[in-house]
């Protein structure tokens, strides 16, 4: 049973470029609770200088997560209010705070959210995808065939499908959605609400193929919109026949290598996402 005289946890969504987009609410609540626990203390100091504030501070990331409970919880038990921040965006969403929301609640105590932006969401809004049904899948594995392996398991799915992305692998999760997932539409949201917002839309080969053009396409932080599957049964025809052209290109004995610069002269886009394409073709998959 919660204890009508402890403190609240406040859940605060902050800005992820624009510092503009700080609510009101959550500029008061940060200004009034007794300490943040903050992803990054010195990425969220910043934000506080930026709203004039000075208020106690203590990290907390997904090392030291479950080890700061008690001694947050005791806080608030002695009344006090706590605000939990992220680096940029809602907490929890991809980052820290499920753990510490998690066992908050099951004590008893108050959670309060402070809603506010979401790459996600953001994304979203823009993009010119269904949005009625989204599969969110936060960020992909890091390691190539775990990659492939997680959007295998996806490719049936008909809800458009979101995830998360760093710069340094963009090109690679591109290039692993063009092998797996055909020539679907995919959308890219670059660097939400900062100066060189960027929404990049076409096929996973097409963007692939902009990004080696323009180097500058694959800086920032990502979020990745993919268009979900057709009704079961309803094959992609551009798909269908990019396939086949590699399956002849295998079967007149091309080389890997050699049929994926044939396909990139013949249907445009990169070489390594045909190469990619053609590697699983050859494997069976």
């Amino acid at each position: 049973m919660s204890d009508t005289l402890a403190g609240s946890l406040y859940v605060v969504a902050t800005p992820i470029g624009n510092l503009d987009d700080l609510s009101p609410r959550a500029a008061r609540v940060l200004g009034e609770v007794a300490v943040i626990a903050a992803e990054d203390t010195r990425h969220s100091g910043r934000l506080l200088r930026h709203l004039g504030l000075s208020r106690p501070m203590l990290s907390l990331h997904e090392h030291n997560e479950a080890a700061r409970v008690d001694a947050l919880d005791a806080r608030l038990v002695a009344g006090e209010d706590i605000a939990l921040v992220s680096d940029a965006g809602t907490p929890l969403i991809s980052d820290p705070g499920f753990v510490l929301v998690r066992e908050l609640r099951a004590r008893g105590r108050r959670i309060v959210p402070v809603p506010g932006p979401c790459a996600l969401v953001a994304a979203l809004s823009a993009a010119g995808l269904p949005t009625d049904r989204f599969l969110f899948q936060g960020f992909l594995p890091a390691k190539g065939g775990a990659r492939r392996g997680r959007l295998e398991a996806l490719a049936a799915r008909e809800e458009t499908l979101v995830f998360y992305e760093s710069p340094h692998r963009i090109r690679d999760t591109l290039a692993d959605l063009a092998t797996t997932l055909g020539a679907r539409r995919v959308v890219l949201a670059r660097e939400l609400t900062k100066a060189f917002e960027t929404f990049l839309d076409g096929s996973a080969t097409e963007l692939l193929a902009r990004m080696e053009e323009d180097p500058d396409q694959a800086r920032g932080e990502f979020v990745v919109m993919v268009a979900g599957a057709g009704p079961r049964g309803d094959a992609d025809a551009s798909t269908v026949a990019a396939d086949a052209l590699l399956s002849a290109l295998l079967a007149e004995g091309l080389g890997v290598k050699q049929a994926a610069a044939v396909a990139a002269r013949v249907l445009g886009g990169a070489k390594k996402a045909w190469y990619g394409r053609l590697q699983a073709l050859k494997d069976g998959h």
